[in-house]
């Protein structure tokens, strides 16, 4: 089932086939929407409840008319939710780990996947000064490029040009609107549902090592590597993004809600 979510004066859409399975939520990165998550839906047994969705000004989500954050946008969408596995790739990645903060009565267990963490200390890069720059002269074929340069090392072909240029054309449509989520770094020794990590072998450098900094603080996690995966995980192997969740699930079914 798909809706259009109320939140404030904004919407979002989200996709929630109902029903009494695990829930699972599904947190799209900055540079794709909820449709990257094709490949790991059809691969989830039928014994979860995927739910997915667009932040807003992405994917089929209407862009934001006042400041937003994504931290506000998983909120909203879980309000419902106990005990869910929540999975958040890149700055999804982010989130999901802000809602363990925020509001861990929700997470039973978190799966960030190649996850960037506004408030971990990045190195000086080139990337950023880069981004801003064609940012600001609104180059949007330069920012596609650039992604598709930085995120899809593997393979820069159309499925992940379709993630990227409508992430470009998200970020454009949020402008100043979006906001930084709560900070997060220095919290994640206080989660404790336990987690997974995956990381991109072929991602960017600053990125792995952010992965790596994130799983050694979080109590109860695990960190797998794929070695010739890029930053785009979900679309490069959706198999073992699945098969992650639903470990996951079947851990979290005996844990208390």
């Amino acid at each position: 089932m798909e809706r259009l979510l109320a939140v404030g004066a904004d919407s979002v859409w989200v996709g929630d086939p109902g029903g009494s399975g695990t829930p699972v939520v599904l947190v799209h990165p900055g540079w794709g929407d909820a449709s990257i998550w094709d490949g790991v839906l059809d691969r989830l047994p039928g014994s979860i409840r995927p739910i997915r969705y667009d932040n807003r000004g992405y994917g089929r989500s209407p862009a934001p008319t006042r400041p937003f954050s994504w931290h506000d946008d998983l909120v909203a969408v879980t309000a419902d939710l106990a005990g869910a596995v929540v999975v958040g790739h890149s700055g999804g990645g982010a989130a999901a780990i802000g809602l363990a903060l925020s509001h861990p009565e929700r997470v039973a267990s978190l799966l960030p996947v190649t996850p960037g963490v506004a408030d971990y200390p990045w190195p000086p890069d080139d990337y950023f000064a880069r981004f801003e720059a064609l940012f600001a002269a609104d180059d949007r074929d330069g920012l596609v490029e650039l992604g598709l340069r930085t995120w899809a090392r593997a393979d820069p072909g159309p499925a992940a040009r379709a993630q990227v240029g409508g992430a470009v054309a998200a970020m454009v449509a949020c402008g100043d609107l979006q906001q930084p989520d709560p900070p997060a770094f220095d919290r994640l020794h206080t989660i404790t549902a336990p987690s997974r990590v995956l990381i991109g072998g072929l991602d960017h450098p600053s990125v792995v090592d952010c992965g790596h900094a994130v799983a050694a603080r979080l109590p109860h996690c695990e960190l797998s590597v794929i070695p010739e995966a890029d930053h785009l995980l979900p679309l490069r192997h959706p198999d073992l993004v699945a098969e992650a969740i639903a470990d996951l699930v079947s851990g979290s079914r005996g844990m208390p809600r």
